[in-house]
């Protein structure tokens, strides 16, 4: 997900988007450990996916 898609989120959509990210997330690093992933990249794209949220969420709270 991109920074403009997630610009053009309303803030409590982006925050229960955050959260199914991190459901996802965590998801994919139990599968990683269990067996390993066709594509690993997937864990590092879904870390910097939640990094971007994250900014996000915080840069609103703090333009308040």
């Amino acid at each position: 997900m991109k920074m403009t898609e997630i610009k053009k989120l309303e803030t409590n959509e982006l925050a229960e988007r955050l959260e199914d990210e991190v459901t996802k997330y965590n998801q994919l690093k139990l599968n990683h450990a269990v067996s390993p992933l066709e594509n690993p990249s997937q864990i590092k794209a879904a870390r910097r996916d939640i990094a971007r949220m994250k900014t996000e969420l915080r840069q609103r709270e703090l333009n308040k």
